[in-house]
């Protein structure tokens, strides 16, 4: 009898550990900074990190992938459908689970990063058909075609957005007509608010979460604001018209890349020579003030990382090349702009710069100082389909995970 409670006890205490597990774009509140890793290698060998196992043949995607549950989640294209895949970490292929439309409009691989907390799912198509499946089987739990529902309406590209999970709430930003944020019961669906609508197209940006004690705020950004919303209710706290920051002969307002929070302050960066923003927050979150504007510093879709007083990342000369840049939290002064083969995608861990660019699927591990972008140690991913190097580097429990299109490799980078 003894024996039978201790393994029910330990049985329970498995559960109650994994019901904390959190997973998402980019890492935990989608810093791009993995603060949790440590004991890695400083350098690597000449021809790169121990690769321990790699995959082909997997649905095609830009997806970064999410972990949890000794599991790899990840979104692809098969044909016209969109897959979500988990490997064990070994590579191996536990479960895969068609769960929606994928986009098949030009670039139509998949983006969306999924979602996870506790034992669910959530995830997003190019179309806009939103999913919550169960983490350990891959059965559905529930769907919503969310962009026919609310009448949303995005750009030529489709659906980019990796969603966000808060307390009962699942958020999917539309756009359109008739809403432009809504939050839906992350248990079955069901909508919850829908926000009034600014009559403007989604962009192709993932959202994050600002807070203080009194207010929950959404922040994403559409094709020509950036939006702040009470996620208790749905009322838009605020408007910044980014679009009215756009450069170049096109002045577009192609953003792609999550808004940046610390101290108090949101930096906001799209390509196309789209000057930056960062805007100052009120103390209850519920206005912002314009603080400085730049114009190096216009990142393509390669996030950015802040580390201390300095922003990192790579902008965009073109679409083909693309310089990697430092500028100054707080005054937005430029550093440095130093051309590195070219722009691409941007993370961190334990002080260092992990850039991974889009042209030859170079990764490099470069230092983080404002003084010059020194790369340390760098090696080309051997496989994957032709195209972009698109998806942002990952690291969890010592592994570096590098997608590239139909292909996903992982690198032994623990000291």
């Amino acid at each position: 009898m003894k024996k039978l409670i201790l393994s029910i006890l330990c049985a329970f205490g498995l559960l109650s550990g994994y019901s904390q597990v959190i997973d998402e774009f980019r890492g935990i509140g989608r810093t791009g900074i993995y603060n949790n890793e440590t004991g890695l290698l400083k350098e690597w060998p000449e021809n790169g990190p121990e690769l321990i196992w790699s995959i082909e043949n997997i649905p095609i995607g830009h997806s970064a992938l999410s972990s949890a549950y000794d599991m790899l989640y990840f979104t692809g294209k098969r044909d016209s459908i969109a897959v979500l895949t988990a490997l064990d970490l070994n590579g191996k292929i536990k479960w895969q689970t068609d769960y929606g439309r994928a986009w098949n409009g030009a670039f139509p691989n998949s983006r969306c990063t999924p979602t996870i907390e506790n034992e669910r799912l959530y995830v997003s198509t190019g179309y806009g058909d939103l999913a919550c499946l169960n983490a350990l089987s891959g059965k559905i739990i529930w769907q919503v075609p969310a962009m026919d529902k609310f009448e949303g309406s995005y750009g030529r590209w489709g659906i980019a957005e990796s969603l966000i999970v808060l307390d009962d709430k699942v958020f999917f930003t539309t756009g359109g007509k008739k809403t432009t944020m809504v939050a839906l019961d992350k248990m079955t669906g069901e909508t919850i608010w829908m926000s009034e609508p600014l009559h403007d197209n989604t962009a192709y940006a993932s959202p994050i979460l600002i807070q203080t004690e009194e207010n929950k705020i959404i922040v994403n950004v559409t094709e020509n604001y950036v939006v702040g919303v009470n996620s208790v209710d749905g009322e838009i706290f605020w408007k910044f018209s980014f679009g009215a920051f756009a450069g170049g002969r096109g002045r577009s307002n192609i953003n792609c890349n999550s808004p940046v929070y610390s101290d108090g302050k949101l930096f906001i960066t799209g390509g196309y020579d789209h000057r930056n923003v960062m805007l100052q927050l009120s103390k209850d979150f519920k206005k912002v003030y314009f603080e400085w504007s730049d114009d190096v510093l216009d990142v393509h879709h390669g996030g950015t990382v802040k580390l201390g007083n300095y922003i990192y990342g790579s902008n965009w000369e073109n679409n083909g090349m693309g310089r990697w840049v430092c500028l100054d939290w707080n005054t937005g002064e430029t550093k440095y702009e130093t051309e590195w083969i070219n722009k691409g995608s941007i993370i961190s861990a334990e002080g260092l710069l992990y850039c991974y660019e889009e042209k030859f699927g170079t990764v490099a591990i470069v230092k983080a100082t404002p003084d010059e972008f020194k790369v340390i140690s760098s090696f080309k991913i051997p496989l994957g389909s032709k195209g972009p190097y698109w998806t942002h580097p990952v690291i969890k429990d010592g592994v570096l995970y590098i997608r590239h299109g139909d292909a996903l490799m992982a690198y032994n980078i623990k000291e």
